[in-house]
């Protein structure tokens, strides 16, 4: 669990990760589709999101369902995610 760590120009696995007070600049961030990392009070400057493995196969498929009508579906989906957490 890194707390208060400042993360600079490197490759951040997410999966499974607590970060508290962390900042992250220019940094690649990259979560698999494993347990979801979770933030408290971090910053992000200029960081690129990845998205690999399960998690880029699951966003192929919202994007799929959105694109064949499915808007309302997708924007559910993530209404319900956002109020869960």
């Amino acid at each position: 669990m890194p707390a208060a760590t400042t993360f600079s120009h490197e490759t951040v696995m997410l999966d499974g990760e607590t970060f508290a007070d962390c900042e992250f600049r220019d940094c690649r961030l990259v979560y698999a589709g494993g347990e979801p990392p979770t933030f408290t009070g971090c910053k992000f400057h200029d960081c690129d999101w990845k998205y690999e493995d399960a998690a880029a196969r699951t966003l192929a498929h919202l994007k799929a369902v959105w694109n064949a009508g499915g808007k309302a579906s997708v924007q559910a989906l993530i209404k319900d995610i956002t109020v869960a957490r």
